[in-house]
């Protein structure tokens, strides 16, 4: 394990997120964030509604720029979303993990809790001289974002289709020469 598991999910959840703005964006309706939502462990506030949706939205291109960020500037945009949500850590326990810190209270809207986690496990990055562990797909023609959270920091692709689509793509070249 590379950052604690509170970090990583945030990390991972924070990219899923950022990939979605596509093209084409796969966060269309409210189903598609109680999805997100559920699967990636959140807790808290939940209004699962359409003002709810737009602001988790309009939180992509902050949270792409959090993660994408150089070890050098990027502590300057952690702690403005700390500023701006007026985070106050704590420490909380809930299911399924154990004592962990919380930075913003679990009324806070969605789009909040989701930057301020995501400064807080970036700032863990940061720290932990971490930021090449986060960077850009390597397939051809895709910019997703890929956090990198093996031991021998191995993976260089957002997903197996786009590691497909390149083990295909270089077979073709091969067979073709």
């Amino acid at each position: 394990m590379v950052f604690d598991p509170d970090t990583e999910e945030s990390l991972t959840a924070a990219a899923w997120l950022a990939n979605t703005a596509g093209p084409p964006d796969r966060l269309q309706g409210v189903a598609d964030l109680e999805r997100f939502f559920g699967e990636h462990d959140y807790t808290g506030r939940f209004d699962r509604d359409q003002a709810e949706l737009e602001a988790v939205r309009a939180c992509r291109q902050e949270l792409r720029r959090l993660l994408s960020a150089p070890r050098d500037a990027a502590p300057e945009l952690i702690n403005a979303v700390l500023r701006a949500s007026a985070a106050l850590p704590q420490l909380v326990r809930h299911a399924p993990r154990d004592w962990h810190i919380h930075a913003v209270d679990s009324a806070q809207p969605l789009a909040t809790r989701l930057l301020v986690e995501t400064a807080m496990a970036m700032s863990a990055v940061v720290i932990a001289d971490e930021t090449s562990r986060i960077g850009t797909c390597a397939a051809d023609n895709c910019e997703n974002l890929v956090v990198d959270l093996t031991r021998n920091r191995t993976k260089r692709f957002c997903s197996s289709a786009c590691g497909n689509r390149t083990a295909v793509a270089a077979y073709r070249a091969r067979r073709k020469q």
